[in-house]
């Protein structure tokens, strides 16, 4: 076997032994079908080297026309910074400062849909509200909002009030004992009588002044008493509480008395009237009259649907539709 290996140019002999037991157990045709098999499989394994390499040259090609496409990209995107450059430096504008504002008008726009509401109100009410009147209505809806973000807001759309009407304020810096803010912003009453607020407004009919001090229950916003005088003096206020708390009418005292920190309620005799009755006052804190939004939201609809459209020509007429 050895020598018929050499001869044969076999690399082993073992060879050889194998096709012996093979023509022995099996027969010739079986040598055969073993040759056959091995070809197939050689075909097979050509068959996948050659698939392999058709792979390699799609993707190489693949590769190149990417390549070549980067190229040109970057050369087009070379030219037009160049461009850009060239712009900048034409307008004295730095490659920063471009980039920055370029950035933020990508940027997606947090206040576009509160923008919308404020331009929807400002139409509704003719023009007439400016931005605090603009931020208690956007909260009454539901948004939460600061006043200065509004303003800041409507200056950006170029939302300007009609309305120039300087505001009375009662604040003439602390003459007597400043109260708590007990009530805390909770404007929510389960019943009258609970939760009551007031302020004071002033109205200008030609020359003359008025000023409207309103009380209103929490419960149901009504107006339970007012007062109307050419003066904001104590009377005022006397005249208003003494309306409702010596009234037949009146069966049940509030716990809460809330209002700003206006000279009218940090007055002895007031609070006197107050502890009389066993009514807890509370006030505003300095300067924040968002502690006493309500009255100011009904200051803010009653000017808008009643003093602002019409021109009074004298107080009686503002006083009979005020009625």
């Amino acid at each position: 076997m050895r020598t018929a290996a050499a001869h044969f140019n076999i690399a082993s002999y073992g060879t050889i032994r194998k096709w012996e037991r093979i023509f022995i157990e099996e027969g010739k045709e079986a040598l055969f079908m073993e040759r056959r098999g091995s070809k197939t499989c050689m075909a097979k394994k050509k068959q996948t080297k050659s698939e392999i390499s058709e792979d390699l040259i799609q993707e190489l090609q693949r590769l190149r026309m990417e390549n070549e496409y980067l190229k040109k990209l970057n050369a087009l995107v070379q030219k037009r910074e160049k461009s850009k450059n060239k712009l900048l430096n034409l307008a004295g504008i730095a490659r920063s400062t471009y980039y920055y504002y370029l950035k933020k008008l990508i940027q997606e726009d947090k206040y576009a849909e509160i923008k919308a509401e404020i331009q929807l109100l400002f139409q509704q009410h003719k023009g007439n509200y400016g931005y605090r009147r603009i931020t208690l209505e956007l909260r009454n809806i539901g948004y939460t909002i600061n006043h200065k973000t509004v303003q800041r807001l409507m200056q950006l759309l170029n939302l300007k009030s009609n309305v120039r009407v300087k505001k009375y304020r009662s604040y003439k810096g602390t003459i007597g004992r400043i109260a708590p803010n007990i009530l805390h912003r909770d404007f929510f009453a389960t019943a009258p009588n609970q939760k009551w607020v007031s302020d004071i407004t002033e109205f200008r009919i030609k020359e003359e002044k008025l000023y409207l001090s309103p009380i209103l229950d929490l419960f149901n916003g009504e107006i339970i008493s007012y007062s109307v005088r050419e003066h904001p003096d104590f009377t005022l206020i006397k005249e208003m509480l003494g309306k409702v708390l010596i009234s037949p009418l009146q069966k049940k005292y509030p716990t809460i008395m809330h209002s700003d920190q206006g000279w009218h309620y940090q007055m002895k005799e007031y609070q006197t009237i107050l502890k009389r009755y066993g009514i807890v006052q509370s006030m505003s804190r300095k300067g924040n009259c968002l502690d006493n939004s309500v009255m100011e939201n009904f200051f803010g609809i009653l000017k808008s649907e009643l003093y602002y459209k019409k021109k009074y020509q004298d107080k009686q007429e503002f006083l009979k539709d005020l009625d």
